[in-house]
């Protein structure tokens, strides 16, 4: 399987902190043409604001360009992972779309930027018909651990984990993962828990929540 449900699941939020891993069979390393056991669950990214029909336009103010930071690069030394980054959006249910290499990782891109104020959000594959795939040891992370992405203007930005929860898949901590923060964040998800056979889905997400450094 792969990454059965990344992101997008509304609920309300659990607390529960990741102690352990269902245990996958894992015999060959992936391929680009790894093919995922399961797609994401029907879900719900948050929508854009809404207009106001009728309202006068208003002049903006003259502001500084901002910056050029689309992900291109993910690296997590304490897992080996170094992984192009692709940009995500949603399918016609408004639910995030699956990254289609289980050795590549998701960038939702229709939320912030890593390094802007809100949560970057980051999806991968938790494994795949032929072994692990490029989120797989996510669940060995632990706080003070730090992620490296890099981004298109050729800076960097590094992120400390702060927390890991494990959530079903049926009650995704929507708000947590995708509401507004007052700082730069960044969010990886990926699945986790037992496996439904018959669903051909994992139960869980696992998600790690960081915290961009000085």
């Amino acid at each position: 399987m792969v990454l059965g449900g990344l992101l997008v699941v509304a609920g309300v939020a659990s607390t529960s902190v990741v102690l352990t891993q269902n245990e996958i069979a894992a015999d060959a390393a992936p391929t680009s043409t790894s093919t995922p056991v399961s797609t994401l669950p029907t879900a719900t990214v948050p929508p854009p604001p809404p207009t106001t029909a009728g309202a006068p336009a208003a002049v903006p103010a003259a502001v500084e360009p901002a910056p050029e930071w689309a992900p291109t690069q993910v690296r997590v030394p304490k897992i080996g992972v170094d992984a192009p980054i692709d940009p995500l959006g949603v399918d016609e249910q408004n639910s995030l779309e699956v990254p289609a290499d289980t050795t590549r990782v998701g960038w939702w891109s229709g939320g912030a930027e890593p390094g802007e104020d809100d949560p970057a959000v980051l999806a991968g594959h938790v494994d795949s018909t032929t072994g692990p795939a490029v989120f797989f040891e996510l669940e060995k992370l632990v706080p003070g651990d730090v992620v490296e992405v890099d981004r298109v203007d050729g800076s960097t930005a590094r992120f400390m984990v702060e927390r890991l929860e494990s959530h079903p898949k049926d009650d995704f901590p929507t708000n947590a993962v995708y509401g507004p923060t007052d700082s730069s964040t960044l969010r990886l998800i990926t699945c986790f828990g037992a496996f439904d056979t018959e669903r051909s889905s994992y139960l869980d997400n696992l998600i790690v929540y960081a915290n961009l450094m000085p």
